[in-house]
């Protein structure tokens, strides 16, 4: 008994101390999935924790199942808006992508070990991006980039990792068994996991988003519901011999795009759970680890990951992208965020399980490739997005959001504003304000001043301060928000040093618009409205912060709904034009 009790005492005290310790991972820019490996050396064996850990099969049942419900976390919240930006894409890196990086790698890796079996596979082995480090990074990480390119990172750290799977198989199968590894098996191994992990995941998520629309359980219970069925499906696939990784993400995606009285419950509760499994897994992967053993291959792995991250990447990136009109800057960020994470070092485990040759190096050169992503790239990431200028200003938002279930597919959505300073809402009535934006589907139902609810009366006047609820669906909800924060009302726009210092309507003619600022068009582009002048050159499907340069104007995309059509335009002038 003392025992179990000491077990729980040193687990829990290593998550207690991560978590604590996070707020110096954000004010030093540290990812914080790099503080949890930190903190399991530390830990470790050679470090002042003194724990002996070297049981690599039961690291990769923990670190299996801590990617499973990190993946469905990153599916239940991947909007089916962002499949259609960047679908085609992330597929191709997801598979295409992965092949290239990993073969360009391992020819360099081949000629520093001088050993094409310790290239192939260090370089298969590595040769993906990791979901949990990118859904972490990007979605926490204080950065708020164009849905492309978040869409195209997100999905492809999500897809791929059957295909790095694959790879480490075969490569592990051709060195231990080399007569049963043919072309034919490989294609029917990719073919099983692609196709059978998603149709099994697509048919799980349509039956779990169903029994969160039908049952009625203890507000607790759906998230567990989710959870337990996500592994089931991750579980049942993989002994099919199909992708659990890619079913159970496919899964999430499903379910979490099927709106119901439980999604908010399950959101709140995944979230919590997502960050267990991350913090879980990597401070077990950081116990495998002995610093002393990592400094002998650290020459060797310093110069992969350096060839990796500036040279096999980029080099797979632009070639998956080209035949889809990516701007140079997005292809550079997407090559930059090429994130490596707990995925590589669990496919390190797979070759010491089958007793490859020199496999205890592999594991240690995967290590510090693993650190040496997380401290360069993913320490770089808000800095490299504002410098490749992929990252767009943050939008007006409510500061609060809920959902209200009236019946088992209907919901009522209150959202909650602050009164800025200088904003248009302040000195108007609530009703006044509602009427603006949606007429009757806008309704306020609170107003809050002094952290009391006030009776709203014929006279009553917003004031900076004030905290307003509004019933509000989400295209009247955007409008408001504009008119509660701070100076968004006047002519010029905000964040004119992004957007331009002008607001023009999409559905203004171009010619006009050439003929008022003196700019010239194409002769067929002059009966074109601004939104299909800016799709027509843009050439693929817009996003927000798009830009197309007519001499020295700049037209830029403020606003897109979830069809991808353009509903606001920014509009910058060259300075002279300004001035005068």
């Amino acid at each position: 008994m003392d025992s179990i009790n000491s077990l729980f005492l040193l687990v829990s005290l290593l998550l207690f101390v991560s978590v604590l310790t996070s707020t110096l991972s954000a004010r030093m820019g540290m990812p914080l999935l790099l503080l949890f490996l930190i903190v399991g050396m530390l830990a470790g064996e050679d470090g002042p924790g003194g724990i002996g850990f070297n049981d690599f099969n039961r690291a990769s049942l923990i670190s299996n199942l801590a990617l499973a419900i990190i993946l469905l976390d990153g599916g239940l919240r991947t909007r089916m808006a962002s499949l259609r930006v960047a679908l085609w894409p992330a597929t191709v890196l997801a598979t295409w992508g992965v092949v290239v990086t990993s073969a360009v790698l391992g020819l360099f890796v081949t000629w520093l070990f001088d050993d094409w079996h310790m290239g192939m596979l260090l370089a298969a082995i590595v040769g993906s991006t990791d979901a949990a480090a990118v859904f972490t990074l990007l979605r926490d990480g204080g950065v708020r980039l164009n849905e492309r390119v978040k869409s195209t990172l997100e999905i492809e750290s999500g897809a791929n990792d059957p295909m790095a799977i694959l790879l480490v198989t075969v490569t592990v199968g051709m060195l231990t068994a080399p007569g049963q590894t043919g072309v034919a098996s490989v294609v029917r191994m990719l073919a099983s996991q692609m196709i059978i992990g998603g149709v099994l995941g697509f048919g799980g998520g349509v039956v779990l988003a169903r029994l969160l629309l039908r049952l009625h359980l203890v507000e607790g219970l759906y998230a567990l519901l989710i959870v337990s069925g996500g592994l089931m499906i991750f579980a049942a696939t993989n002994l099919v011999g199909g992708s659990g990784f890619l079913a159970v993400y496919v899964a999430g995606l499903i379910a979490g795009n099927r709106r119901c009285h439980a999604t908010e419950h399950v959101l709140q509760v995944m979230d919590g759970l997502a960050w267990l499994a991350q913090a879980c897994m990597f401070l077990v992967l950081g116990l495998l680890v002995k610093p002393s053993h990592l400094l002998e291959s650290a020459p060797e792995a310093l110069a992969m990951a350096t060839f990796l991250m500036l040279v096999a990447r980029p080099f797979a990136i632009v070639v998956g992208l080209w035949p889809f009109r990516f701007p140079w800057r997005e292809v550079t960020y997407i090559s930059w965020v090429g994130l490596r994470g707990a995925v590589p070092i669990v496919l390190a485990i797979m070759p010491m399980v089958a007793g490859v040759p020199n496999s205890g190096m592999i594991f240690n050169v995967t290590f510090v490739v693993v650190l040496l992503s997380l401290v360069v790239q993913g320490a770089t990431v808000p800095m490299a997005a504002r410098w490749l200028k992929v990252e767009v200003p943050p939008q007006a938002e409510p500061i609060d959001r809920r959902e209200v279930w009236v019946d088992d597919q209907a919901a009522l959505d209150l959202v909650e504003f602050r009164v800025e300073v200088g904003s248009s809402s302040e000195a108007r009535h609530p009703d006044d304000v509602a009427a603006e934006c949606g007429g009757l589907a806008v309704r306020c139902v609170s107003l809050v001043r002094g952290g009391l609810i006030q009776t709203l009366r014929v006279d009553t006047r917003l004031v900076a301060g004030d905290l307003v609820w509004f019933v509000a669906s989400e295209e009247p909800a955007t409008r408001l928000a504009k008119l509660f924060a701070a100076g968004v009302g006047s002519e010029l726009s905000a964040h004119a040093g992004f957007f331009g210092e002008f607001v023009v309507d999409p559905a203004c003619p171009a010619g006009e618009l050439a003929s008022a600022y003196g700019f010239k068009l194409e002769a067929e582009e002059d009966v074109l409205t601004l939104a299909s002048l800016l799709r027509g050159r843009i050439g693929r499907r817009v996003v927000v912060g798009d830009r197309v340069s007519i001499g020295a104007f700049v037209l830029t995309v403020r606003e897109v709904d979830d069809e991808g059509v353009v509903t606001g335009v920014g509009l910058k002038c060259p300075e002279r034009f300004v001035l005068n």
